[in-house]
């Protein structure tokens, strides 16, 4: 069983404004290979929901909380940060979770 310190885990929860559902795609997909390369990122994987299109989730997991706020200080992240407000139809919600099983 993982400790729940040795890393942060969690879903970033993003819903698109009608219209926007892929232009928010592109913008999230566009995070995937350059946060994988962070060296604090352990996993990074994009999902949508099938009975809600347009709602997606991203698992994160980072090495430590500082791994994940050097993540979001890196260019691509910033970048998408500034136009994803203009995207969305509610904030962004990330739920911080512990890994219980393996």
């Amino acid at each position: 069983m993982t400790h729940p310190s040795e890393k942060l885990i969690s879903l970033a929860i993003l819903a698109a404004r009608p219209g926007k559902r892929d232009a928010l795609r592109d913008g999230l997909m566009a995070l995937i290979e350059p946060t994988r390369n962070e060296p604090g990122c352990l996993d990074y994987v994009l999902f949508e929901m099938k009975d809600e299109p347009g709602t997606f989730y991203m698992r994160e997991a980072f090495t430590s909380r500082a791994a994940l706020d050097a993540h979001f200080q890196t260019p691509h992240f910033q970048a998408f940060a500034a136009t994803v407000d203009d995207l969305l139809a509610r904030p962004l919600q990330l739920v911080f979770l512990d890994q219980i099983s393996s």
